[in-house]
């Protein structure tokens, strides 16, 4: 048998994927490398802080690294989006009294203890008395009882110390600015031209915030990146489903969502966008305070634990770390963590019925039951590894849907694919060249489960696939196969 590289093909036991944001604390490559290996899958670069040439250097960071060990890596580039904030005090910071009036106007004049300026003239005139403003992710809570054109007229239900540029969250209303800034479309032409696979779009509010981000994506004819919406504004959550459908993918993004709403509100609201956007067959991403005490601390707390295994419970596609790997004092130990929190659940007895879905779609089609059919001929007689040929990623997208408990290989022509299916829950996914025929298509489906460790001589695979090859959607065909012990030898001997 041809010894197989072990450190290069990597495939992961794990099947819900770890995406780790890099900042100051990961750029460097041998830290990035150390992300890697203790298990993070895809990295995000967060467009909010740091500059074009440090984000640079980190995409050819990661893609050395994908050299090195022949794995897709996908990159996720995260806009920065509408972010709103008051102007400056006086004395770069003022207190507000609990109980107290405090009012936000359009006088650029650096404000006090009463009054500062509110930069963002689209929110005056359409606040109404009783809706809430919340200032430095709700530390401060200020009541509406009079709104006008010039002057938003508060009382503070409860005060504090407001600083220079705060942000302001305003959850109670649909905020008529767009999704993106001009510094969102820089960047996000930035992220188009250095190959970033997904882009993650902020504060989104209504299905068509998604428009401009995707006509910018697609621009010049080139397939651009997948696009992630970000919920994190109540106004999202109402309008889910049409953005799931407009969507290639979402994030739980809980940071401002737990701060526009109760944080009761928010554990049922996450397990129903995971429901929603995996019934879509979409990917899912639950984000935001993970495991935020390892920021300072080499050890969880228990809390912490319990929300990373209730994601994947719950079964989303990736879990994210944010500062704990961006800026933390251990983002290694932080990566393996989730690692292990992950591997623990999905060696649970019952973590396979849990994550499974027991209903199909209301609009099923072939493709979506032979994807299901694969996952019951796996549970019936033993098979080694699901292989998935595809150009676009849909087929397996469909196969991930159903959450089956066997290993899927995925097998693509585009490196853009295979890097976009490194965020899909159970994908091992690899770059080959195009098959022509039914034969090519079994023959190289052999080759890669054995060279990359998904079967040995005797085990049986699952092939699926579309016919005619390279025609996006088309799933239609699914074939068992036996493995024999010279498939590799014969190809490469």
């Amino acid at each position: 048998m041809i010894k197989r590289d072990a450190a290069r093909i990597d495939p992961r036991g794990r099947k819900v994927k770890i995406l780790a944001t890099i900042g100051p604390a990961s750029r460097s490559p041998e830290m990035l490398r150390k992300l890697f290996k203790a298990g993070a899958d895809a990295f995000r670069l967060n467009m909010s802080h740091g500059s074009h040439a440090d984000h640079e250097g980190t995409i050819k960071s990661i893609r050395a690294l994908e050299k090195e060990f022949a794995r897709p890596i996908a990159i996720l580039a995260d806009l920065q989006g509408p972010k709103l904030r008051v102007g400056t005090f006086k004395d770069g910071s003022a207190v507000i009294r609990h109980s107290g009036h405090f009012t936000l106007d359009r006088d650029e004049t650096p404000g006090d203890e009463t009054r500062v300026c509110l930069p963002h003239p689209e929110l005056f005139g359409i606040l109404e008395r009783g809706q809430r403003l919340l200032i430095n992710d709700g530390k401060i809570r200020l009541v509406v009882k009079e709104a006008d054109q010039n002057r938003i007229f508060c009382t503070a239900e409860v005060g504090g110390v407001i600083s220079d540029r705060k942000g302001v969250n305003v959850p109670d209303a649909e905020v008529p600015i767009p999704a993106l800034t001009d510094k969102d479309r820089k960047d996000l032409a930035f992220a188009v031209d250095h190959g970033a696979d997904w882009i993650a779009l902020s504060f989104v509010q209504r299905p068509e915030d998604l428009a401009e981000a995707r006509k910018l994506i697609g621009t010049n004819g080139r397939q651009g990146p997948a696009l992630c919406a970000k919920i994190e504004k109540p106004q999202a959550v109402k309008r889910l489903g049409e953005i799931i459908e407009l969507a290639d993918g979402i994030m739980v993004a809980r940071g401002d969502l737990g701060v526009e709403l109760e944080p009761h509100e928010v554990p049922p609201l996450q397990k129903r966008m995971v429901n929603a956007t995996r019934m879509a067959g979409k990917p899912v991403i639950v984000a935001t305070q993970m495991l935020e005490s390892m920021i300072e601390s080499p050890t969880p707390t228990r809390a912490e634990v319990s929300d990373v295994a209730n994601a994947v419970y719950d079964g989303a596609d990736a879990v994210m770390l944010s500062a704990e790997s961006a800026a933390g004092d251990w983002p290694e130990e932080s990566v393996a963590m989730m690692n292990s929190i992950a591997t623990q659940v999905e060696n649970d007895v019952d973590y396979k019925e849990r994550v499974r879905f027991l209903e199909t779609p209301p609009d099923a089609t072939t493709s979506d039951a032979l994807a299901h059919a694969c996952m019951t001929i796996a549970d019936t007689v033993p098979i080694s590894a699901i292989t998935v040929f595809t150009s676009s990623g849909s087929t397996a997208r469909r196969v991930a849907r159903e959450r089956p408990d066997t290993p899927m290989l995925v097998l693509t022509p585009s490196t853009r694919t295979a890097r976009r299916v490194a965020l899909l829950w159970g994908a091992h996914a690899v770059a080959t060249k195009d098959i022509g025929s039914f034969e090519e298509m079994i023959g190289k489906g052999k080759r890669m489960a054995l060279r990359h460790g998904f079967g040995e001589a005797g085990s049986r695979l699952i092939a699926l696939a579309g016919v005619p090859f390279g025609t996006p959607g088309s799933t239609n065909l699914l074939h068992v196969v036996t493995l024999a012990g010279d498939e590799l030898e014969k190809h490469e001997g």
